[in-house]
């Protein structure tokens, strides 16, 4: 395989500020109730997450995009969760800083929601 895949990942305030201080290249360590971290496979399905899942438990969410190495995304087996977009990779939390260093390049809000006021 040759070449990256976008990835997408819903995720909140506190989230999005660990990235941004990683100069956008890299998602944070996994707290110790978070066995996996859970990219999705496409864009729908990190809006819906956001928009329907953290916007009404912290206020705000938002989605990232990144590309991640083919040959590395390889060894991951899509998982669906429900419908059938709902697919999404999991990668063992002792391997994220692995995962990490094969995003080709920067990561990048592509959306925002927010609480009404």
């Amino acid at each position: 395989m040759v070449g990256s895949t976008f990835l997408y990942r819903p995720v909140n305030q506190a989230e999005l500020d660990l990235i941004a201080a990683s100069g956008w290249r890299a998602f944070p360590p996994r707290l110790p109730e978070q066995p996996i971290f859970y990219p999705v496979l496409n864009e729908a399905y990190a809006v819906q997450i956001s928009r329907d899942w953290n916007v009404p438990y912290y206020g705000v969410g938002y989605v990232v995009r990144f590309p991640v190495d083919n040959t590395y995304l390889a060894q991951f087996a899509i998982q669906n969760v429900g419908e059938a977009h709902h697919n999404e990779l999991w990668v063992p939390a002792e391997q994220l800083a692995e995962f990490n260093a094969h995003i080709t390049s920067l990561i990048e809000v592509i959306h925002t929601f927010k609480r009404p006021t």
